[in-house]
């Protein structure tokens, strides 16, 4: 699958984020190793610590449908370009990766669709 395609899938399911209280909408895709597709969307809650990241959403989702490592995610705000990871959610990308050097962060900005490595964005991961 194509990066963009993977973009625009962020694009689509960030419109069902329920964001009342931060009114910052985002929308994920993940591309699992198996090539298929994982979507999720932010969702808080009125006790702002069981809010959930849609990157976090969307890995769950490729989790719950057995899959065990992912290639690449796509990020996407209607809010803000280059919307990127919050740490947990690079820290929780990083567990289900093969290698940080060779997994594609992708986010929008403007027209164009950029590509990080996760070991960019996040220099010094650790595991166990």
């Amino acid at each position: 699958m194509k990066y963009e395609e993977l973009m625009q899938k962020a694009i689509e399911v960030s419109k069902n984020s329920y964001s009342p209280y931060s009114k910052f909408a985002v929308g994920a895709c993940v591309l699992a190793e198996s090539g298929e597709v994982y979507c999720g969307c932010n969702f808080e809650n009125s006790s702002f610590g069981l809010s959930i990241c849609a990157e976090r959403n969307a890995i769950g989702s490729a989790i719950a449908n057995g899959e065990k490592k992912i290639k690449a995610i796509a990020i996407y705000s209607p809010n803000q370009d280059n919307c990127f990871p919050c740490g947990a959610c690079r820290q929780v990308i990083h567990e289900f990766c093969e290698s940080d050097d060779t997994f594609d962060v992708i986010v929008k900005d403007g027209d164009e669709v950029k590509v990080y490595t996760l070991a960019f964005l996040l220099p010094e991961s650790f595991s166990l």
